[in-house]
């Protein structure tokens, strides 16, 4: 394995540019959603209009990670890396200067490209490690990665009341700028074996398809993240209409899940050697499903208040810091050298599933449901999470049964 050395280009990147990489597209995500409803007011829309900025951008991830994955498993991780982060410094500028509503979502849209940031250091850790130390690195990039989406809405909440709305897109670009030159200048290739065809490496899919432990990681993935994504869609309606929040509260507010994902994050970087991606999945899942139910039993016995509903999202965050790390893990360690498809996919059907959630949430949310739309949601995927976890250990069960039958077969007398 090649040593990382700091601003050395023919070295893999160090933890810090991994983290920051990973965090810029968090930050995209997190940081503008405390001034949903001024954007709202801005253009005189609807808030499920306003929402799509939301939800849309998440489909569009999702449909942009089919082909992120194969284009690094084909031409590097670095050069689809810094062309993604160019495309995202363009399109918000775009952002700042939409006059429309339908401006301002279409440069959403192509924000998106900045998702590889989230695919690609996955799969250019497994390229230097095997499963389990992969589940480890990916679970501490993760613990402080999460910095960003704690602190990303309360800043920008704090900007959105001092400055209007379009200083946290501002601020989303200069943290752009600064990650584009870090990746340019430290992180060197990790893929070296590539295939000699784009064309081949897509047609590698179907081998992933037919991979029942792929698919078990990933829909403990897509489940476990769907919890998060509810959450994102939901909660700045929740906050603002049913609880009275302002923006700047509503950013504050936000932080409690994100220190939950944190604690998590270390926890998997911690323990996963030594417990197995496959447990760490399942409490974790067990764990965010408890977060989710508490806040409907406080608002049932007459709690009405912001910290019950945002309080036990420490645990949701905390469950998906478990789960998240060591189902990716697992998600690029079915077939390591299909890593960067593999991851691709996955995150695909992972952010895929959160736009659904997050604009059926939205979409449902009224004064008169109140939270029950989001906290039924989130609680029904964590339960998914679960399911997917021990099918997940089913398979590993009947494999190993498997290869010992295989073994004593083999050493029978003949």
């Amino acid at each position: 394995m090649q040593k990382s050395v700091f601003l050395k280009r023919n070295t893999p990147p160090s933890l810090l540019t991994l983290v920051l990489v990973t965090g810029m597209g968090a930050l995209n995500l997190n940081i503008f959603l405390p001034s949903l409803p001024a954007i709202a007011a801005y253009y005189d829309a609807d808030y499920a209009l306003v929402q799509l900025s939301v939800s849309g951008y998440l489909a569009v991830t999702a449909l942009l990670q089919l082909f992120i994955g194969p284009l690094s498993d084909r031409y590097g991780r670095r050069p689809v890396m810094l062309a993604s982060l160019a495309i995202f410094l363009v399109a918000t500028v775009l952002v700042i200067l939409a006059p429309t509503i339908t401006m301002f979502l279409a440069a959403r849209a192509l924000q998106a490209a900045v998702v590889a940031s989230l695919v690609l250091p996955r799969a250019m850790i497994r390229d230097v490690v095997g499963a389990e130390e992969a589940a480890s690195r990916i679970g501490y990039v993760t613990m402080f990665m999460s910095v960003v989406p704690m602190v990303s809405p309360a800043l920008g909440g704090f900007l959105a009341g001092l400055f209007g709305w379009h200083s946290t897109f501002v601020a989303a670009f200069l943290f752009g700028f600064v990650v584009f030159l870090l990746f340019y200048f430290d992180a060197g290739e990790t893929h070296h074996h590539r295939s000699t065809s784009i064309w081949r490496q897509f047609g590698a899919y179907p081998e992933l398809f037919r991979s029942r432990r792929f698919w078990g990681y990933a829909l403990t993935a897509s489940f476990s993240a769907g919890a998060f994504y509810a959450f994102l869609g939901g909660a700045p309606y929740v906050a603002n209409t049913v609880l009275g929040l302002e923006a700047e509260s509503i950013g504050a507010y936000f932080a409690i899940i994100a220190v939950g994902y944190m604690v998590g994050n270390f926890m998997s970087g911690r323990y996963t050697k030594s417990v197995g991606i496959t447990s760490m999945m399942i409490w974790g899942s067990v764990i965010a499903s408890v977060g989710a139910l508490i806040p409907m039993f406080l608002f049932v016995a007459g709690y009405v208040d912001p910290l019950a509903f945002f309080g036990p999202t420490f645990l949701v965050g905390m469950g998906n810091g478990l789960t998240l790390p060591s189902a990716n893990a697992g998600m690029v360690s079915v077939r390591p050298h299909l890593a960067g498809s593999a991851s691709g996919l996955g995150g695909t059907l992972m952010i895929g599933g959160g736009a659904i959630l997050s604009s059926t949430v939205g979409a449902t949310l009224t004064p008169q449901t109140g939270i029950y739309p989001l906290i039924i949601a989130m609680f029904l995927t964590m339960v998914g999470a679960m399911f997917a976890s021990a099918y997940v250990r089913h398979v590993d069960k009947l494999a190993a049964a498997e290869a010992q039958e295989r073994l004593e077969l083999d050493g029978a007398p003949r």
